[in-house]
C-alpha cells in the first residue's frame, strides 16, 4: 500500500542535518574525531534531490520493474521530458495468463494506455520503445502485434483490447480487465465505461475470434441495453458477469 511505500522511503532519506545531529554523543555532546565528522557544510545538495529520489523510490517499489536500471531509466528520462511516468498507480502481483506468465498486469496496461492512448495511432516503432521501457517480453508484443495483423502504426484501442484479452482467458473476463482500467470511478467501485467504449471493445475482440455468430454478438449486447439506460449510457462489469454461453475462450 502507498502507506507501506512511504515507510520503507522514509527510513532511505534522512536530511543532512539529522545525520550530522546524530553523530553527537548522545550524553555529552561531543563530535567524533575529524576524520569522521560530517558536516553538511562540505557537501552542497540540491534541495529538491532528496524528494526526487524519495518519489523515485516510492515508484520503483509500487511498479516492481523486472529490470530496474532499463527501467530507471526510463523514469527519468519521461520526468525530464514532463512525460507520463512508467509507474504503477499501486503495488500489485504479477498476474499470469492461462497460457504463459508474461509478466503483464493490469497496471502495467493502465500505463501503457495513459501514456499512448492521447495520440489515438502510434507507431509500432514507439510501442515498442514504451513496451521496453516497463521491462516486459518483445516475444510477447510481437505475439500481440501479429494477432492484430499491426504493421507500421497501431491503432491504440485494438492493441489495448489485445492486451486485456492477455490477462485472461476468456473474451468477457478481458472486458472486465477493460472496465476496471479505463474507468474514472474509484478504487472498488462500479468500475463503468461509456457502452460505446465497451461495443467497440468487444466487437473487435469476438470479430477477431471468429468462432461466435452474430446473431450471438448482437443478442448479447441488446441484453445490456438496459441497464446501460439506467446507467445514463454506461456499462459495469456486473452487468454482463453472470451472462454465459457469450463467448469463447481467446
Amino acid at each position: 500500500t502507498d502507506r507501506q511505500t512511504d515507510r520503507l522511503t522514509d527510513c532511505a532519506f534522512t536530511s543532512p542535518a539529522q545525520l550530522f545531529n546524530r553523530r553527537r554523543h548522545p550524553q555529552t555532546g561531543a563530535m567524533p574525531p575529524p576524520d569522521t565528522m560530517f558536516c553538511s557544510q562540505q557537501i552542497n545538495i540540491p534541495p529538491e534531490l532528496p524528494d526526487i529520489l524519495k518519489q523515485f523510490t516510492k515508484a520503483a517499489i509500487r511498479t516492481q520493474p523486472q529490470d530496474v536500471l532499463q527501467w530507471s531509466a526510463a523514469y527519468f528520462c519521461a520526468l525530464a521530458r514532463g512525460d507520463t511516468l512508467p509507474v504503477k498507480e499501486r503495488l500489485e502481483m504479477p498476474v499470469a495468463t492461462q497460457k504463459t506468465d508474461t509478466g503483464l498486469t493490469p497496471g502495467l496496461v493502465k500505463i501503457l494506455h495513459k501514456q499512448l492512448a492521447p495520440k489515438e495511432n502510434v507507431t509500432k516503432e514507439e510501442l515498442e520503445e514504451r513496451w521496453k521501457d516497463l521491462c516486459l517480453p518483445k516475444e510477447q508484443l510481437d505475439s500481440l502485434l501479429g494477432l492484430g495483423n499491426f504493421e507500421t502504426n497501431v491503432e491504440w484501442m485494438k492493441f489495448f483490447a489485445l492486451s486485456c484479452s492477455a490477462l485472461s482467458g476468456t473474451i468477457l473476463s478481458a472486458m472486465k480487465h477493460a472496465c476496471e482500467i479505463l474507468t474514472e470511478d474509484p478504487e472498488g467501485g462500479a468500475a463503468r465505461i461509456p457502452f460505446d467504449t465497451f461495443v467497440f471493445l468487444y466487437t473487435y475482440l469476438v470479430q477477431l475470434d471468429g468462432e461466435i455468430p452474430q446473431a450471438q454478438i448482437d443478442s448479447f449486447l441488446r441484453s445490456l441495453e438496459e441497464p446501460v439506460n439506467r446507467q445514463e449510457g454506461m456499462v459495469q462489469p456486473s452487468n454482463f458477469a453472470n451472462l454465459d454461453g457469450l463467448e469463447t475462450s481467446d
